[in-house]
């Protein structure tokens, strides 16, 4: 059996009533920035808009589903008890949504958002899928903090019952990302 392959020491001595504090704190800024770099500003005018910005929502696509892709193959490894896979995997599905945070922010600072042009039926479907990305967006991200605070500082059967709910949290985020991406690429 494979032992635990990441973990840090010093995450260890941190109490878990300082890292709720510390991810309730990072979680509220981050999703504070990105409702003031989303709603802070007017739209773009688009003409003078660097060619390379419209780009970025392929991009973030990309990313969302190269998340979605390492937590599946990261579950995977996790039921095979493959410790040293899962790790590497949970750090590439970290570093791929860090990635599309990163380049969302950047897009909606310099775009603004993109209005959904569809009409009937689909209309009520694209803003189920983008309002239940969006809150549950916001709800995962603590829990995605904790999962990695809990498992890097060797609180495994912790890590174990946050994750549960955690997994299917983000995996449905990084979907619906894609989802949304295509519905505005067919009716935007």
């Amino acid at each position: 059996m494979s032992t635990l392959p990441v973990q840090i020491e010093a995450l260890k001595r941190v109490q878990p009533k300082t890292a709720r504090i510390a991810i309730g704190i990072a979680s509220v800024l981050a999703l504070a920035l990105l409702v003031v770099v989303i709603y802070g500003h007017g739209r773009s005018t688009h003409a003078t808009e660097a060619a390379w910005v419209a780009t970025l929502p392929a991009v973030n696509a990309f990313l969302n589903a190269t998340s979605a892709v390492f937590l599946v193959l990261a579950y995977v490894a996790i039921r095979r008890r493959s410790f040293e896979r899962h790790a590497k995997l949970m750090l590439g599905a970290l570093g791929s949504s860090s990635l599309f945070l990163v380049s969302y922010i950047v897009y909606h600072s310099l775009h603004g958002d993109t209005l959904f042009q569809g009409q009937g039926i689909i209309r009520p479907i694209y803003f189920f899928i983008l309002v239940s990305h969006i809150l549950l967006s916001a709800i995962v991200l603590p829990l995605i903090f904790s999962s990695f605070f809990l498992s890097l500082s060797g609180r495994i059967a912790n890590h174990k019952k946050i994750s549960r709910f955690t997994l299917p949290l983000w995996l449905y985020v990084s979907v619906t990302g894609v989802a949304v991406f295509f519905l505005l690429r067919v009716y935007g």
